[in-house]
């Protein structure tokens, strides 16, 4: 059983010194070509035929010059058991067990640590990587490329049986990504895959920080990545185990963006104000939703196509109507932890009504932004609206934070 790693997730360079590497790295290792790492939880009906299925395919390809590191987050099914009481039969295969530390990117970089290939490589350990694809990303490195990439956005590519909301919610959080961080996300068709290969020394040294379960991003934005390649692949159902996309991961995706776009800056900002981030993301998507309702009423009210009321009044009604909508969504997500040690009607309704003052007095800014953009400054209604809707974000979440909701005894 492999040594699980502690310290800064840093890949170093197989040349370095013994009191450099992570405990389980010997200095006298030989280099291997390839080191795939599988990271895996509560994988226990998949692991077996997995790890059969690519000492297969490697055997013919890489005969004894890879490695399979097998990562698991100490799942509940004995994943570990199971890939451990498989090393006699498949000697290319290394298990650690990790205890202490959770998620997928971080799964990932540990076994990039101890690995011993020029190449590293990352699947996942549901089946729904076609494994024979691993050929195709290999010969794209082998031909020059710092990343090889499996997409289901390029020619061969595409996802088995999804639905339209999983479809919608992919393609939206690319968008959300081209528009966040386009200079990461705008080099591959699929930001989100978690099937590649890239060079060792295109990421050795580089202090990583990942977010999530999307460590190409992380590899993309801090890494020294020059020429990528992609390769098709269709993304399969699964056949056991259950998936663990939830919410969380898209949240997750959205604070990763913003950390490599920030530079830094995010986190130092982050610091000097105490901003508990996760919360702030999650206040922006319900703000986001609450700008929809905002635009949908204010037109139904206002354009002249419509009701063609006056401009004041039907800003003051659309803005009440998403803040009703704001606060519920928020009461439940946001603040949901903190809303139910409060469950009772009384402290609802007093939360609401702070909500509703502190968002009202944000209204007033938002009013008098909105007809100086639009009267003075002849911007057109809608974007004056967004600006000015955008302006006042900051203010709702600060006060809110202080004073609608308490935070000093929960966790963000």
């Amino acid at each position: 059983m492999l040594v699980q790693p502690s310290g800064s997730l840093q890949i170093p360079p197989l040349s370095s010194p013994a009191n450099s590497q992570p405990p389980s790295v010997s200095p006298s290792s030989q280099p291997l070509t390839f080191s795939l790492v599988i990271p895996t939880y509560n994988e226990s009906k998949n692991i077996q035929r997995l790890i059969q299925s690519l000492s297969q395919l490697l055997d013919q390809t890489l005969p004894g010059d890879y490695e399979l590191i097998v990562v698991d987050d100490n799942s509940p099914d004995r994943t570990w058991e199971i890939a451990q009481s498989l090393v006699p039969e498949y000697p290319q295969l290394r298990v650690m067990r990790r205890q202490g530390e959770r998620g997928l990117s971080t799964a990932v970089i540990r076994g990039w640590q101890v690995s011993k290939g020029q190449i590293l490589g990352v699947i996942d350990g549901d089946m729904q990587h076609p494994p024979e694809v691993l050929l195709q990303l290999l010969a794209a490195i082998q031909g020059g490329a710092d990343l090889a990439v499996a997409s289901r956005h390029v020619k061969g590519g595409g996802v088995s049986r999804w639905s339209i909301t999983r479809r919608i919610l992919s393609r939206g959080a690319q968008l959300l990504g081209l528009i966040i961080c386009p200079q990461v996300v705008g080099r591959v068709s699929d930001p989100m895959s978690g099937y590649f290969m890239l060079r060792r020394s295109a990421i050795t040294g580089q202090i990583l920080s990942p977010v999530g379960y999307k460590i190409l991003l992380e590899v993309i934005g801090r890494g020294q990545i020059e020429m990528i390649a992609e390769t098709g692949y269709v993304f399969q159902e699964r056949l056991e185990g259950a998936s663990k996309v939830t919410w969380k991961q898209y949240v997750e995706y959205l604070i990763h963006l913003a950390r490599l776009r920030s530079r830094g800056r995010l986190g130092r900002l982050r610091q000097k104000f105490n901003l508990p981030l996760k919360r702030f993301i999650r206040f922006g998507l319900v703000g986001l939703s609450g700008v929809f309702v905002d635009m949908t009423v204010l037109y139904l009210l206002s354009d002249p196509s419509t009701l063609g009321w006056e401009l004041t009044r039907s800003k003051i009604i659309a803005a009440e109507v998403a803040i009703i909508n704001n606060f519920l969504w928020n009461d439940r997500w946001t603040f949901g932890d903190l809303a139910r040690h409060q469950p009772t009607f009384r402290k609802r309704l007093k939360r609401f009504l702070k909500f509703n003052l502190i968002c009202l007095t944000g209204l007033i800014l938002n009013v008098l932004m909105l007809n100086l953009l639009f009267n003075v400054f002849g911007l057109n209604r809608y974007l004056a609206n967004l600006v000015a809707i955008t302006a006042v974000t900051f203010w709702n979440f600060w006060l809110n934070l202080k004073l609608s909701w308490r935070v000093t005894d929960a966790q963000d």
